[in-house]
């Protein structure tokens, strides 16, 4: 299936590995051209040369930011220009429950991943309803639909993300804009470990034994499973899709 996404430019937040590293390799596959943007501009160095090896004939450029930070956001966006697709996948919240997140924890992981998410599709759904077109997709977390009190800022933020999603999404297509969401259930990646941790040390007392913890029904989904997703919805063939979220977990939410 052709996607239709050749010369398309894309941004991807959060984009030097995992989730949304992956989205960047798939869309550069399907001949999008993409930035990609984090902190850490060794990370950003390998991922560039990750996208090129994978689909040479594209555009690559780099954003070194703290997307936490507001005027940070703002010079994102100046810099990105104007683009069809933009993917907010920067930021984790960190496990733990109401009494060792503190408040400060709490803050700091909502100034990156919620307020964030809220500011960025402040500034490009402007541009994008001004051009008339462009596709906004927030990668979000299955927390949102299955809380639990050991990850309770994440379940928290989550949510309200995908009240964003559909508040935005709703009516944004009369604009010829789409605003969707996926949420990851458990994906093959270093935060998996990190969340695994947390879980280790409430249901067994020792962060060590977190790899006994990893299921088997349903397995953990893959990178390549989610950016696959990603990538269908920000093309043309999902032209009537927005508003929406899609928890992409292997059914472990539905249970």
């Amino acid at each position: 299936m052709d996607l239709e996404l050749i010369d398309k430019r894309a941004v991807i937040t959060g984009g030097s590995r995992g989730i949304g590293l992956g989205c960047a390799v798939a869309l550069a596959r399907e001949g999008c051209h993409v930035q990609l943007a984090a902190r850490n501009e060794e990370t950003l160095r390998h991922a560039k040369a990750a996208v090129l090896e994978a689909a040479g004939t594209v555009d690559v450029l780099t954003h070194s930011v703290d997307l936490s930070a507001s005027e940070d956001q703002r010079a994102l966006v100046d810099a990105a220009g104007e683009v069809d697709i933009w993917i907010n996948n920067a930021g984790a919240i960190p496990a733990g429950d109401i009494s060792t997140i503190n408040e400060r924890r709490w803050r700091d992981a909502w100034d990156l991943k919620v307020f964030g998410y809220i500011n960025l599709c402040r500034e490009v759904y402007a541009a994008m309803e001004a051009k008339g077109t462009g596709v906004i997709i927030n990668v979000i977390g299955a927390a949102a639909v299955r809380p639990q009190p050991s990850y309770i800022a994440g379940a928290v933020g989550n949510s309200g993300l995908v009240g964003l999603t559909a508040a935005l999404g709703s009516r944004s297509i009369q604009k010829g804009v789409r605003v969707l969401a996926i949420n990851p259930g458990l994906i093959v990646t270093d935060r998996m470990g990190d969340i695994l941790r947390r879980e280790a040390i409430d249901q067994l007392g020792d962060e060590d034994r977190w790899e006994e913890l990893i299921p088997d029904d349903p397995a953990p989904g893959t990178v390549e499973q989610c950016a696959d997703v990603i990538t269908f919805l920000a093309s043309p063939r999902a032209s009537h899709i927005s508003g929406t979220t899609l928890t992409v977990d292997g059914g472990a939410s539905a249970r």
